[in-house]
């Protein structure tokens, strides 16, 4: 009663000034809906694991120390024809301009406008790495060795001169015999820094005309390509930079403190970069392709944007469409406009508290919608049982207190049964079932003040409104009366249209028979009815383990989407599509049992994976990366000491280095590169790489990177256990409030159990149809339970409300089917035409997530509107506190039959 009181008073101020409400929250919902248009979309490695995670941590320490996840520029082309041509300076060229090395005063390549110049003024990128630079910057480092040891030679010449004349002179030399002396040590001592050149240049494959430099083709030849394997197969060492001979790869780290769109600018510019006339490829078929993990996730991010866009604006026609054919009442469009401030509402207070805009959180909008549309058509039912005729606010009084509590009940179960996904381990499933949450209430609170404002406007005449209001009312009244009345003729018309037909005709006809035939059975067999359907159940429960989660990222964007196509051309060329490093962190990194203890667990888990010189990357599920191994070459192998490795690394240009060690020489990186494969495969190889960790005393290893994280997200939303346990847990959460507000078990149960029968019939379905399941709907089993429960609890609690007005059970049934039962199934009907609009997507993920949605809500309503008259009169027999019990036996024994199936199998 307190409840029903509350209710009153809300709806009571909301009619008595209804223009102004209306008004004020028509503004408030724009306000909102411009102010979610500033919405940028995330997908950090924030959204997939909490940050208290290690994985998280571990990810974060590499980005933060060595740049995100790598961007990739795959060349592709003949190495020879690339490498030891003009091409080579043109891939410096890229390289550079990628970095943003453009030389003070110098105009960058391209003018001010162009990518270049824009790239060196942001400066988003931390590193870059690839064949050009690697190239220069031997050249040049050997240059400088050259010019240190010709400058010590040229000493050591000096000196020997000076020495030799020295001694002349001791000897009593004539002048002219010093010189002769000294010019003869000073050859002897430049012969033999010659001939130590040419030892050290035989020594590295060259001959005395393949002097250093970039546009030696001699010098390039020696340095990247291996004779012994073939005159174009690249060096194994440089699998990192060259991982065939028809490929080479820039690795590009942006840096990790960028925004989104910032992060989009920066691959943006990178791309436009690699487009530029100035370092276009002259070789036959050599082209460039801007790809990686990071550039598919960013181009997947903008393409659900722009396709939520596109279908939001149709599911809004297609859901105008269904109201004004099923809600046979006047103001038939109201519960969309309610449906969209709403949204406006919602969407608007996340840009206001800063929240962020995940993949998850887009897709609350159609769920928002359709269950904004379901208390809006309740409310405004009871409002139309009232009668056209008395005043209207008098009405909107009467149909709050009757409705607005069981809805309040309905949505206060709904809540429940969102709260549950705050048990996903995943940050940006629990920000989408918060997110409903906060819809839902602002969907309840629109929908009993707005929603009655509007009502009461709409049976008003503009002359009864209060000044100031009455003459711009006065002006507005008849444009949307004229309106309304189009839209209600243009419904009128197509539903005569459509029934003039006889398929339609018909199939109408048979729906009606058939609703009035599982009343009857309801009625007449109501124990035959619910085991029927209580075994269908089951045999989904037993079932649902075996509907394919699908993980594979190509399976998941669009098929002609660029990104994908480079991404495959990456694999394709490299055979990797991503990197998963091992951090390792220690007091001092150069310790040579650190040092031999990366090098051994890198070739213990390239071998197991199935590397080798001879089997290169695209044969192995796991190749090299760029690591500090790398960098120490066999060093490592001969037993170097620890100042010998230092000598090393100080002798390694910081440009190199700084990507896979730290300066403080505390961290370094061992790099994998990894195939492209689903993400459930991706995680038992991860699991294994962590399981042979075996790092010395004093030691952290640990795994980072995107494929980690993603897999593990993935592995912690498709688990077949915790799917069960989401489903018992969203059952339980119902139960619970329930049972709060109605302090009865048995009342409890009466709506519950065809929610909890639902989720085994769709099980079922999904199984027969072989719809998969993917990252996105693999979590619906909630989002159904929550959205059913609106149905049945309105339905059930009609039923009481009509059985205490005197009726016997079956007139109250069929009362109660005749009025909320229509306001139901046009509710259903309409959210159920919102998601289907999903379908035509081109995006699977987005299509598998509206055809799932699709088949849930469907058969929720079903079990609704043919179950629950079954329930309700085993529940006047008193038998239904038996059904749970045997429900939960035979699940259990269709599982273990299922299990010993697949053992004998």
């Amino acid at each position: 009663m307190n409840a029903a009181g509350s209710f009153e008073r809300i709806v009571r101020a909301a009619v008595r000034r209804p223009l102004l409400v209306v008004a004020a929250i028509g503004l408030l919902a724009l306000a909102g809906g411009l102010a979610a248009l500033r919405l940028e979309p995330r997908a950090g490695t924030d959204t997939l694991v909490g940050r208290g995670s290690d994985t998280f941590r571990a990810t974060d320490d590499l980005h933060q120390r060595f740049g995100d996840d790598a961007v990739y520029v795959l060349v592709r082309g003949d190495l020879t024809k690339i490498m030891l041509t003009t091409d080579l300076q043109r891939l410096v060229g890229l390289e550079g301009c990628i970095s943003g090395n453009i030389p003070r005063g110098a105009v960058a390549p391209g003018g001010r406008s162009g990518p270049c110049a824009a790239l060196a003024r942001s400066k988003p990128v931390k590193v870059v790495y690839g064949p050009g630079t690697f190239v220069n910057e031997s050249v040049r480092q050997i240059q400088v060795q050259l010019a240190g040891r010709q400058q010590v030679s040229v000493a050591q010449a000096d000196a020997a001169a000076t020495a030799a004349r020295k001694l002349g002179a001791e000897r009593g030399y004539s002048k002219a015999r010093q010189e002769k002396v000294a010019a003869q040590a000073r050859q002897l001592v430049q012969t033999q820094f010659a001939i130590s050149l040419f030892q050290q240049a035989a020594r590295y494959g060259l001959s005395a005309t393949d002097l250093p430099r970039l546009d030696n083709p001699g010098f390039v030849s020696q340095l990247v390509f291996d004779p012994a394997r073939g005159y174009n197969q690249p060096k194994a060492r440089f699998a990192y930079l060259f991982p065939s001979k028809d490929s080479a790869l820039v690795q590009v780290r942006l840096r990790p403190d960028l925004t989104e769109r910032e992060r989009r600018e920066a691959i943006s510019l990178v791309r436009r970069a690699s487009e530029m006339p100035q370092w276009r490829l002259r070789a036959s078929r050599a082209s460039y392709a801007v790809t990686g993990a990071p550039v598919v996730v960013s181009d997947l991010t903008q393409s659900i944007t722009r396709a939520i866009v596109v279908l939001l604006v149709a599911a809004l026609l297609i859901m105008a469409a269904t109201l004004a054919l099923v809600f046979r009442v006047r103001a038939r469009l109201l519960p969309l406009g309610v449906a969209l401030a709403t949204a406006g509402l919602t969407f608007g207070g996340m840009a206001l508290v800063g929240a962020p805009l995940t993949m998850a959180s887009i897709a609350v909008l159609p769920i928002l919608i359709g269950l904004a549309v379901d208390y809006a058509i309740q409310l405004q039912a009871r409002f139309e049982e009232e009668g056209p005729d008395g005043d209207p606010a008098r009405a909107a009084l009467r149909a709050a207190r009757a409705g607005a509590p069981t809805i309040a009940t309905a949505a206060g179960a709904t809540v429940a049964g969102f709260l549950v996904l705050e048990l996903s381990p995943v940050p940006m499933v629990r920000g989408f079932g918060l997110l409903l949450v906060a819809g839902v209430v602002v969907a309840f609170l629109c929908a009993l003040t707005a929603g009655f404002a509007a009502l009461v406007l709409s049976r008003r005449s503009a002359r009864s409104l209060p000044a100031p209001f009455g003459a711009a009312a006065g002006a507005l009244a008849p444009a949307v009366r004229g309106a309304g009345e189009l839209l209600g003729g243009m419904a009128r018309a197509v539903r005569e249209l459509l029934l003039s037909l006889g398929p339609a005709r018909r199939a109408a006809e048979r729906v009606r028979a058939a609703g009035r035939g599982a009343l009857s059975a309801s009625l007449r067999r109501p124990g035959r009815v619910v085991g029927i359907a209580v075994a269908l159940a089951v045999v989904g429960w037993a079932l649902d383990t075996q509907t394919k989660v699908v993980s594979d990222l190509p399976k998941l964007v669009p098929q002609d989407s660029r990104s994908l196509r480079d991404l495959q051309a990456l694999q394709a060329a490299t055979g990797v599509s991503g990197e998963v490093d091992v951090l390792v962190q220690a007091r001092d990194i150069t310790d040579p049992e650190v040092v031999g203890w990366m090098a051994d667990y890198q070739r213990q888990i390239l071998q197991r994976y199935g590397y080798s010189d001879t089997r290169p990357c695209g044969k192995a599920a796991l190749c090299p990366g760029f690591s500090l191994s790398d960098l120490l070459g066999s060093a490592v192998s001969n037993g170097a000491g620890q100042q010998r490795i230092r000598a090393i690394l100080d002798a390694v240009p910081p440009y190199f280095s700084r990507a896979v060690v730290s300066p403080d020489r505390r961290t370094a990186t061992l790099a994998f590169g990894i195939r492209l494969m689903p993400l459930d495969e991706q995680q038992r190889i991860i699991e294994d790489m962590r399981s042979r960790l075996d790092a010395p005393p004093g030691v952290t290893a640990r795994l980072a990177g995107l494929p980690v994280i993603a897999a593990q997200a993935n592995k912690g939303v498709s688990a077949d256990w915790r799917r069960m346990l989401t489903l018992v847990a969203g059952l339980l959460a119902v139960l619970a409030v329930l049972l709060a507000v109605w302090r009865r078990l048995d009342r409890a149960l009466v709506p519950l159990v065809p929610i909890a029968l639902a989720t085994g019939w769709s099980a079922l379905l999904l199984f027969l149809v072989r719809i998969p399941l993917n990252p996105m709907s693999v979590s619906l089993g909630a989002l159904v339970i929550a959205i059913s429960t609106e149905f049945s609890v309105l339905l059930s609690e009609r039923y009481r409300q009509e059985r205490a007005a005197g009726h016997d059970l079956e007139a109250a049934l069929r009362r109660t089917y005749r009025s909320t039962g229509t306001a139901v199934l046009a509710s259903g009907t309409t959210a159920v035409a919102g998601f289907a609009v999903l379908v035509l997507s081109d995006i699977r993920m987005l299509r598998d997530f509206g055809l799932v949605t699709v088949v849930d809500l469907s058969l929720s309503l079903l079990g609704v509107m043919v179950v629950l008259p079954a329930v309700i009169v085993l529940a006047e027999r008193g038998e239904l506190l038996a059904l749970p019990a045997d429900a939960a036996r035979r699940a259990w024994g269709a599982r273990r039959r299922l299990r010993r199936a697949r053992a004998t199998a």
